[in-house]
């Protein structure tokens, strides 16, 4: 991998920190979202396993709370690298530079799916967006221009074709880019068409967007927390229930689970690739350029995280469910990784 030449600015952070970053630690500090986590933890014993030196600690905070961690500044107490299931946000970015994180590289490291799960002995589920809305929504439009509190209790009262079951969904918290993403794929689609919607955005975008993005509190939606292995077993202790996360998940499960489709799609590496399923998006990994010369390995463990032999198409990343990137993609990441491309340039 090339050698890192730092900003001005980074390097003379960089340099005022390395003393005690070196003396604090030996091992990367890797941070942020479930759904990268098994990602990064196959490639932290990949790479300590080719190396002999110690395996990155890899913690599973969730998408938001990774980028808090990371943009906390530089030095041994904050986070080296942080996974993310989607990209990081404009207030994300100013966090970081308002304390000195100034210099970031972003690597796209493959596709997910979201997917809608349930046990495998469970009916089969094929559902709309705006079903998935009405099943999960805090409140649905009452057809006079106003909202009330969802009223559904059964996937049968949204349609009489659907089980006549209770609606009960594991699902992220707000802090999860998993949960961003639903919101952002599946509910707002699924409510955009509702009777009198389209007119709401166009004459209250903030109303519409509150109506659109809040789940609701009343039981048939679970935040389930960030460990998604706990939602799995939730699953095949209620089979009634369904569980949203990332598609490695599922693949890892698929012995225990199936998935509901989406609009008559099922996800699958084809279908996430070629973004036919609904619910397909991008993942990622950020860099802290000023640790990278300081913490020991980490130049080296970059290297092995976006190599031909992870993140390829017969890569190991893909044997655990990651929808992997084209050739060419996949070179142009290798080289904003190698070259420490800076976000934003």
């Amino acid at each position: 991998m090339k050698k890192v030449f730092l900003t001005a600015s980074a390097a003379a952070i960089a340099l005022t920190a390395s003393a005690g970053i070196a003396a604090a630690r030996d091992q990367i500090k890797i941070v942020g979202s479930s759904t990268v986590f098994p990602y990064s933890q196959a490639a932290a014993e990949e790479y300590a396993n080719k190396t002999g030196n110690p395996a990155p600690v890899v913690e599973s905070t969730g998408t938001g709370g990774g980028f808090k961690a990371f943009c906390g500044g530089i030095g041994p107490d904050f986070a080296d690298i942080t996974g993310a299931s989607r990209a990081i946000k404009s207030s994300e970015v100013e966090l970081c530079a308002a304390n000195g994180v100034d210099d970031i590289t972003e690597a796209l490291i493959g596709y997910d799916g979201l997917s809608i799960a349930h046990a495998s002995s469970a009916p089969d589920m094929d559902l709309t967006e705006e079903q998935i809305f009405k099943a999960l929504a805090a409140e649905l439009p009452d057809g006079n221009g106003g909202f009330v509190a969802n009223p559904n209790k059964k996937w049968s009262d949204i349609d009489p074709s659907l089980p006549d079951f209770d609606i009960i969904a594991f699902g992220p918290p707000p802090t999860s880019g998993t949960r961003d993403a639903f919101v952002e794929l599946v509910m707002h689609d699924g409510c955009k068409d509702l009777p009198g919607m389209a007119e709401l955005k166009k004459s209250d975008a903030d109303k519409w967007d509150e109506v659109c993005s809040r789940m609701r509190q009343d039981g048939p939606f679970v935040e389930a927390g960030e460990n998604d292995n706990l939602i799995v077993q939730r699953l095949e202790a209620d089979p009634n229930s369904v569980g949203i996360f990332g598609y490695s998940f599922l693949y890892e499960n698929s012995d225990k689970l199936k998935a509901v489709k989406v609009a008559g799609v099922e996800p699958t590496f084809e279908t996430i690739a070629d973004f036919s399923y609904p619910v397909a998006r991008p993942i990622f990994f950020y860099v802290k350029n000023a640790h990278r010369d300081v913490i020991p390995g980490m130049n080296e463990f970059l290297e092995e995280y976006v190599s031909e032999g992870a993140l390829g198409a017969d890569g190991y990343l893909p044997e655990r469910g990651l929808t992997p990137l084209s050739e060419e993609k996949l070179m142009e990441v290798q080289k904003a990784v190698a070259d420490a491309k800076k976000l934003g340039s």
